[in-house]
């Protein structure tokens, strides 16, 4: 009986902690790929010479960009 009341405890508790690590984990991730990886991304393709697909890139994330910036400030 008490086995089985410490596993509960056990996954609840280590549960939450790593949802919230997958969480901040995310968070991280999302960070990075937006501060450091599309900026290396869109200057490598310009640099190669594939400005066809670098300006179109750059027009969506601007895009995205600008609609999330929206919709946050009528919130």
């Amino acid at each position: 009986m008490l086995t089985i009341i410490f596993l509960i405890m056990f996954f609840s508790i280590f549960g939450g902690i790593l949802r919230f690590a997958i969480r901040a984990t995310w968070g991280v991730f999302k960070i990075v790929a937006g501060l450091v990886v599309l900026p290396l991304v869109l200057l490598a393709l310009m640099i190669g010479g594939l400005v066809t697909f670098a300006i179109p890139i750059l027009a969506i994330v601007g895009v995205v960009f600008l609609i999330k910036t929206l919709a946050r400030a009528n919130n």
